[in-house]
């Protein structure tokens, strides 16, 4: 099985975040470009691969990982030379999971919902992550001190940063120091770096 991991990309899709993540895993990789203009992601050949149709994808050692957060989670334990992911016995490995799921489970949904108010207000308890309020207030107890886990940057950060960086560009959330230093730790890596040199800067 071949090591190297195949990478299935466009540089306007969440596959830039899979990009930064090859970059810190000092992961052997090829990129497959995909047109979104000629809807190479909607073809027969890459709905074999990922039949959502969805950027990105990879195939590492025979194995098909799609959605982002799984990939980046899946990388750092595939590198563990990186160091992107505490041990699996490892007591960090918890707040690594907690971190990286919150990002998804929470962080997530919260921008979406400040971005795009709903019609309606839900119910009360309806809303699993909560409100946008107590989840920026509690990420914010935790960028404060450092990365996610203390002095180790992991892929949880590589994660959360770059959906951050993201919502800070589009002008999705307002700024304030602790957000702003969090992401300066983050993007002063040589990996993010390097990463930049090879996708270049979004849009403004």
């Amino acid at each position: 099985m071949s090591e190297k991991v195949t990478f299935y990309y466009n540089p306007m899709s969440r596959g830039r975040i899979v990009h930064w993540m090859l970059e810190e895993a000092e992961a052997d990789y090829e990129i497959k470009l995909l047109d979104w203009e000629k809807r190479d992601q909607k073809s027969p050949e890459y709905l074999k691969i990922n039949p959502m149709g969805k950027i990105p994808s990879i195939v590492h050692r025979g194995v098909v990982v799609t959605e982002t957060a799984a990939i980046c989670a899946y990388l750092a334990d595939a590198f563990p030379q990186a160091k992107l992911a505490p041990p699996v016995d490892s007591p960090e490995r918890g707040a690594y999971y907690r971190w990286f799921f919150f990002t998804t489970n929470c962080v997530e949904p919260a921008l979406l919902d400040k971005k795009y108010p709903r019609a309606t207000e839900a119910p009360s308890g309806y809303l699993g992550y909560g409100t946008y309020e107590d989840t920026m207030k509690t990420l914010d107890g935790t960028i404060s001190k450092g990365f996610l886990l203390g002095d180790q940057f992991s892929a949880a950060d590589v994660y959360l940063s770059s959906v951050l960086g993201y919502a800070l560009q589009m002008k999705n959330i307002e700024t304030k120091p602790s957000l702003e230093n969090y992401l300066k730790r983050c993007i002063d890596r040589q990996a993010y770096q390097r990463y930049m040199e090879k996708a270049g800067p979004l849009p403004s």
